[in-house]
């Protein structure tokens, strides 16, 4: 469930768009430098959007510099890094190890348990410097998996255990702004969520592997429903945004609100008309 929380990059100036490169640039080397190679791996845009919005709010002292990497070994790139890129790259690592042990347990992954004993560590330290909040995170993460091996299939039980992992990410402190970051990021973690079992329900019916959506794949208005549920969803994670006093990266954050999140969905859509024109050949 990473990677849906994206820039619709035609649709996003020049200039933001630096600044999203910036700061995705800065959270991969905060990656690296506090946990290895295996932390920078683990990169991921979602945390980037956290850190995009978090910085908007909040307007932490941004340190600014330029670095090479292994993808960009020539050209120097420009990185922008705060104290809550230092944040988001913890959260990053606790996600990620959570999910390879997921992969490890449901699947069998040998990959997911393999990279997961490198994060160990790391994972652990982590919930060490935030340990109400990783205990949160972590008893949903623990449930969500239990109710998906009982086979549950309540839409808004299961999107809404997702939710509230990202719900407890947004809000990064106890403030006058937290019970909208929490309304936020609940709302995006629910869309994630329901798009995710969306891609790869059809991959999932041909495996007999869990898909919340399985038993709604054959009505009638399956795909109406499903956009009208995004729709919802993404509504009001808007709203939410939209109470909040952000003016700094505020024109980024709503290419991703407004655009980026859709732009899994779309190419969705193109997978599944072109798989539809070649049935008809």
């Amino acid at each position: 469930m990473f990677g849906y929380v994206t820039i619709d990059k035609p649709e996003l100036k020049f200039r933001e768009f630096d600044v999203y490169r910036a700061c995705y640039c800065g959270l991969c080397r905060e990656l690296r430098e506090k946990f290895g190679i295996p932390g920078q791996l683990s990169l991921t845009y979602d945390e980037t959007f956290v850190i995009l919005v978090l910085e908007g709010l909040y307007e932490p002292r941004i340190l600014k510099g330029t670095t090479r990497c292994a993808v960009h070994p020539v050209i120097k790139r420009p990185v922008r890094k705060s104290v809550i890129t230092e944040y988001a790259a913890d959260m990053n690592i606790f996600l990620v190890y959570y999910k390879c042990m997921d992969d490890w347990m449901d699947e069998k992954k040998a990959a997911g348990k393999a990279f997961g004993e490198l994060l160990k560590k790391k994972a652990a330290g982590v919930r060490r410097k935030y340990p109400e909040k990783c205990e949160k995170i972590g008893t949903y993460l623990d449930r969500l998996s239990a109710l998906e091996k009982a086979d549950v299939h309540d839409l808004d039980m299961m999107a809404g255990c997702f939710g509230h992992i990202l719900e407890e990410i947004f809000a990064w402190r106890h403030d006058l702004w937290e019970a909208d970051l929490r309304r936020m990021g609940f709302y995006l973690g629910k869309y994630i969520y329901l798009l995710d079992a969306y891609e790869d329900l059809d991959e999932d019916l041909k495996n007999g592997s869990y898909n919340v959506l399985s038993g709604l794949r054959t009505a009638p208005d399956f795909e109406k429903n499903v956009r009208s549920m995004l729709a919802m969803m993404m509504a009001e994670s808007c709203r939410s945004f939209e109470r909040l006093p952000v003016v700094m990266h505020a024109g980024i954050i709503r290419n991703i609100l407004y655009s980026g999140v859709w732009t899994r969905y779309r190419a969705i859509q193109r997978r599944k008309e072109k798989e539809k024109e070649k049935e008809h050949v």
